[in-house]
């Protein structure tokens, strides 16, 4: 029985998230706490521009309370919770960003703010700023011959201490921080497209850096493969936020070890839930029900499946309060 003096946000969503998308809200939160009450483990996708959001307001919480054990994310996932520890008195909201004219976006873009929706991220303190200092770690690492992900390279920017004169953010805000300070696992499908991988293949392409630095996409999956092996004796579930290939990307990794490597006992995933606007539709992988998921190996006939079809910035903060007991 949830204490509605202690738990106000929870209380709220039982008392009154009854019907269609607020239901399924409701109902996927409940399942995820039991998974994790069962000894589940929990991968998390994270697509879109959901650092930018500042899910990690919430979502670091989620992280220190080992309510997640692995995290799949876009390349710009990756960078902008950092970005916006560093130039967060730097963005620029955009309230009125539906009347934006095309000679207003290219006015933006001439003073260095690359808009997201309704916020601009600023060039000069968010995406050079962090440039300074990563390029300096990635010539390292080839110094040495050592090779890393990408993450692993942000992990250090982290940890090394380099940015701390630029904090504009409390740290616990910052889930990328609380990421590196567990050395949670991360895998980031598809980072080449991203600001720094594009920084990245400058430098290749300078010959000032070699590509074999940084560790590939092949090498996530068989790094993912050998995590799922790992720790899939009492199940893992998969929390997609958004489409995209930080969703595609690991949810193929059941059907290769099952098919691909015949592996025949490796268990499916054993929750799935995706919160995404892209509605059920033709040919949309990102609007695909999960059921469809089945005849491609990927969930069970019983694996417990919910959709939300909203806005991820409204409900993923919301059910990890209720994972929270906020």
């Amino acid at each position: 029985m949830i204490n509605t003096n202690n738990y106000p946000i929870s209380d709220f969503l039982e008392k009154y998230f009854l019907h269609f998308n607020a239901a399924s809200l409701v109902d996927a939160a409940k399942e995820y706490e039991n998974q994790l009450e069962k000894g589940s483990k929990m991968l998390v996708s994270l697509a879109g521009a959901m650092s930018t959001a500042e899910l990690g307001k919430i979502f670091a919480e989620v992280i220190r309370q080992d309510k997640v054990h692995i995290i799949s994310c876009t390349g710009a996932n990756l960078e902008e919770d950092i970005m916006n520890l560093v130039a967060h008195s730097h963005y620029k909201r955009i309230s009125n960003y539906r009347d934006l004219t095309p000679q207003d976006e290219w006015d933006l873009l001439i003073k260095g703010l690359n808009r997201v929706t309704d916020t601009c991220i600023p060039e000069d303190e968010a995406f050079r700023r962090l440039q300074k200092h990563i390029v300096k770690i990635w010539k390292d690492a080839q110094e040495n011959n050592e090779r890393y992900f990408p993450h692993e390279f942000m992990y250090k920017l982290l940890l090394s201490g380099v940015l701390e004169e630029y904090y504009e953010i409390d740290l616990k805000d910052s889930w990328m921080y609380a990421a590196a300070e567990k050395n949670l696992p991360i895998v980031v499908p598809g980072w080449e497209d991203s600001t720094m991988g594009n920084i990245f293949a400058s430098y290749v392409m300078k010959g000032e850096l070699k590509a074999s630095t940084m560790k590939s996409g092949i090498e996530y999956m068989t790094f993912l493969a050998d995590w799922y092996t790992e720790n899939s004796e009492n199940g893992i579930g998969f929390f997609q936020i958004g489409g995209g290939i930080a969703g595609d990307f690991p949810i193929c990794v059941v059907p290769m070890l099952y098919q691909d490597l015949e592996r025949e006992d490796t268990p499916f995933w054993n929750y799935f839930c995706q919160i995404s606007d892209s509605t059920t539709s033709y040919g949309s992988y990102s609007g695909a029900v999960p059921n469809e998921k089945i005849t491609w190996g990927k969930l069970g006939i019983d694996t417990p499946k919910f959709i939300i079809e909203s806005d991820a910035t409204i409900v993923a903060p919301l059910i990890f309060a209720y994972l929270l007991k906020m």
